[in-house]
């Protein structure tokens, strides 16, 4: 049997991982030899790190790993379009990861690129030979927790990459909840897709949309129109409304919950809010949101359907949630988190308009609740 190459086996240079609650974990670089900083976040998924890795939804976050070994089958490669399988966006959106052990190979199915050589195109760094399980004990036991990876010769990130970057300064722990993220993650115009000739048209409001949502309806024959998130809906023609997910804390969004309100909820026509977009229609309801202590993300969080009786695991990734006190008369709680109970999806009692919290095009994770955006588009 061939042995595993580790990414340990080689000389590389240490790194450190300086932790805004004064402890200090060292390691060695690997990726681009850059110094970031950001929100500590974990995802304890034994695959999908690509996917998560280019999910928008971890904008300003230095991700860590909990799995013993990442990397093991390579990097998808080359991009070629939203329907190449592996990415949820056409970049890495983390500002870094952090990892126990890496596979320094490649054994994709479509001739891939190893995972240290993608980071190094893309200007992330990484940390490995850091005890993760330890590393999440310690993002789980504190209220907010945010890191800075670094060598003793790297250079600093370039601020124009994203521009909420530019609030932040050298020698500041990056806070990504503090500024509005739409303009750095949201499409600038709007992008029409799917097949012209589809009976059905979605509206999307791109808050950081993951791009498997978009796959999932072009798959079941709609027309999509991608809009910016500062456009105005009231001159959008269409047969639905999807509220997508994304980065950041719901009510640094600018008028966009405003916006919600007075141009959407005011119509009959369908809606779907998605993690952020979740947050964002039940602000736009008259609920309120909270900052949760440390998030749910990972690929089994359980969730109920109170009205069906029914659990379903679910791919989560968020660090905000509904106050469930919150919820107004014209709304019923459809889901709740079997763990925390915590909101996990709404149901408008009289109009279709809908929201859950977890993923239901789940990429990478559980496809239990796939039969949501089905649900969606026979609403149409």
């Amino acid at each position: 049997m061939k042995r595993c190459t580790c990414i340990l086996n080689r000389n590389l240079k240490r790194a450190y991982l300086q932790l805004s609650n004064g402890i200090k974990l060292s390691g060695f670089s690997f990726g681009a030899n850059r110094e970031v900083s950001g929100e500590m976040v974990f995802n304890t998924g034994m695959l999908g790190y690509s996917e998560a890795m280019t999910d928008p939804s971890y904008l300003g976050q230095i991700l860590i790993f909990s799995f013993c070994m990442i990397g093991n089958y390579g990097v998808p490669f080359p991009l070629r379009n939203i329907m190449s399988q592996g990415y949820e966006s056409n970049s890495i959106k983390t500002q870094g990861i952090v990892v126990s052990n890496i596979y320094n190979g490649c054994y994709h199915h479509e001739k891939g690129i190893t995972l240290n050589t993608w980071m190094k195109e893309q200007g992330v760094p990484g940390i490995v030979g850091v005890d993760t399980r330890y590393l999440v004990q310690l993002v789980r036991k504190s209220k907010n927790l945010f890191g800075k990876i670094y060598t003793k010769d790297s250079t600093l990130q370039e601020r124009k990459k994203f521009s909420f970057l530019s609030h932040f300064r050298n020698n500041e722990y990056i806070d990504p909840s503090k500024y509005n993220l739409m303009p750095s993650i949201s499409v600038k115009t709007k992008v029409t897709m799917g097949n012209k000739y589809a009976t059905k048209r979605v509206a999307i409001i791109d808050c950081g949309i993951k791009w498997n949502i978009l796959r999932m309806l072009i798959q079941r024959n709609c027309k999509i129109e991608l809009l910016p998130w500062d456009n105005d809906f009231s001159k959008i023609n269409c047969d639905g409304w999807l509220i997508s997910n994304g980065p950041g804390n719901p009510k640094n969004t600018g008028d966009l919950v405003k916006r919600i309100r007075e141009q959407l909820l005011v119509s009959n026509k369908p809606i779907l809010g998605i993690c952020l977009g979740h947050q964002l229609l039940a602000l736009a309801a008259g609920s309120n949101t909270k900052r949760l202590s440390h998030g749910h993300r990972s690929h089994n969080q359980p969730v109920f359907s109170l009205p069906e009786k029914k659990a379903y695991m679910s791919s989560q990734n968020h660090r905000y949630s509904v106050e469930r006190d919150s919820i107004q008369d014209e709304w019923n709680l459809w889901f709740e988190n079997a763990n925390d109970h915590s909101v996990e999806g709404l149901k408008h009692k009289t109009k279709p308009f809908i929201s859950v919290q977890f993923h239901p095009e789940a990429s990478s994770g559980p496809n239990d609740t796939s039969w949501i955006i089905d649900y969606f588009v026979n609403l149409l």
